[in-house]
């Protein structure tokens, strides 16, 4: 059984996954009106697994990412559930919620430059993570940090648990940050665009560093990217997001075969293809625009923008279902889902 294969199937026969979220909504009331940024998102996650985020910005990744800990601001207005391991977070008071960030649920987050104070030591503030929630001692603490920067892949850690946030590169400064968030085992971490802005070799250090962890630990992983590489490169299932709800859920490699939502499927054809789009083929592009999310329309969110779409994409919402077989793992909310791809019969041999 493939890495795929067991975390489905981990994710939908364990009765109690280790993350559970359900009809998560999150809306900010601003100057122009309540913008409805999160609208009904479910999904789970199992030990072990890794799934992947995709979607375009504003679709509300980062937005869903924060709200299962907490870490919005009182503006924001937040219903549904978020269990972890059965326990409610939703309403739950803030001194609750700080023993869970950093040891239950840790986050990699953006850009490490704007995460890490940039007047301590590295060192100092994996330390202070550990003296927080693992009672350690000062020496303790030091001493674990440069265990922490050894598992996660910077040379010499000894002498680089000492260096500020300024002397070291971006990958550093990456791996820095998920030392900090694996320091007390985690049950799930959160990576919100762990590889932007590095170069490929050091992408896909970091994803492997994500990959190493998920084996020792046994950490569930919730990778929030634009990337549809690094999805294709580390995840067991993808979640697609647009204009605030999951429009697509399914296995990765299901996903990548055969989408079964427009919105996918147009992702897919603007991303490049090694040895397709080489020279002067065209990428394709989503026509349209995404809508403004002052109002979360009883209506499918992608039918301004969708070639198939009628009258009942205008007027009613389709629900995130199986497509096809009566029992699969591939859901899509779609009233008009792609159809399945021509697969042309062998010549016979004479």
């Amino acid at each position: 059984m493939t890495t795929v294969e067991r975390a489905d199937t981990a994710s939908s026969a364990v009765g109690t996954p280790v993350l559970a979220v359900r009809d998560l909504s999150v809306s900010f009331t601003t100057e122009g009106g309540t913008v409805s940024a999160v609208d009904r998102v479910s999904l789970e996650l199992a030990p072990g697994e890794i799934v992947g985020m995709v979607g375009e910005s504003g679709c509300g990744k980062s937005v869903t990412a924060m709200s299962i800990a907490g870490l919005l601001p009182d503006s924001a207005r937040i219903s549904g559930s978020v269990r972890l391991e059965g326990t409610e977070l939703v309403g739950t008071r803030e001194p609750v919620l700080r023993r869970v960030r950093g040891k239950e649920i840790a986050y990699i987050f953006q850009e490490p430059m704007t995460s890490l104070n940039p007047v301590l030591t590295v060192g100092r503030q994996i330390g202070e993570v550990l003296r927080v929630h693992e009672r350690m001692s000062r020496r303790a603490a030091r001493a674990r940090a440069v265990e922490l920067l050894s598992l996660v892949g910077i040379p010499s850690a000894g002498k680089r648990v000492d260096n500020y946030p300024h002397q070291l590169s971006g990958g550093m400064r990456q791996r820095v940050m998920i030392a900090m968030a694996v320091a007390c085992g985690p049950k799930v971490l959160v990576a919100d665009e762990p590889t932007t802005a590095l170069d490929v070799t050091v992408q896909a250090g970091i994803l492997q560093v994500l990959r190493d962890l998920r084996d020792r630990l046994g950490t569930a992983i919730l990778i929030i990217t634009h990337d549809l590489g690094v999805i294709a490169d580390i995840a067991d299932r993808v979640v697609v997001m647009y204009a605030g709800r999951v429009v697509e859920r399914a296995p990765v490699t299901d996903l990548f075969a055969h989408p079964h939502h427009r919105y996918t499927a147009g992702l897919l054809s603007a991303s490049p293809t090694p040895g397709v789009h080489a020279g002067t083929q065209r990428l394709q592009e989503i026509p349209g625009l995404v809508p403004v999310l002052s109002t979360q329309p009883d209506a499918c969110t992608f039918a301004d923008r969708c070639p198939a779409a009628d009258a009942t994409c205008r007027e009613s919402a389709p629900p995130l279902a199986a497509v096809g077989a009566a029992v699969t793992h591939h859901l899509a909310a779609c009233w008009h889902p792609c159809p399945a791809p021509r697969t042309e019969s062998p010549e016979a041999t004479p």
